[in-house]
């Protein structure tokens, strides 16, 4: 599965159990807007100095932090955490600085 359909699928699923968890939540905006997410992350090229395996933790942390109350603290708390515990990551400040390209780019 590509980067781009990773993002696509992941993103679509958080937007969907947001929109079920909070009732204040629309779920076809909310896909909506992660799908946009998703876009712009994939066209800025903000993934692709990642590994496949790094990409896929950071796609799921991703589609997590952007459901988030406060998606911008989120981010910022995922780049700190793959510094502090790289457990699973081959690269953990690449994966850190992703995040928060990630955040630049979604204007976070």
């Amino acid at each position: 599965m590509s980067t781009h359909d990773l993002l696509l699928a992941k993103f679509e699923a958080a937007a969907s159990s947001a929109a079920a968890a909070r009732p204040e939540v629309d779920p076809e905006t909310a896909r909506e807007l992660m799908r946009e997410a998703a876009t712009m992350l994939h066209d800025s090229l903000a993934l692709d100095a990642l590994s496949d395996a790094d990409a896929a933790v950071v796609v799921r942390r991703l589609a997590a932090d952007l459901t988030d109350v406060d998606p911008a603290a989120a981010l910022r708390a995922s780049s700190v955490a793959a510094t502090e515990d790289p457990s699973g990551l081959e690269e953990p400040d690449v994966v850190a600085r992703t995040y928060l390209v990630c955040a630049t780019v979604l204007g976070l």
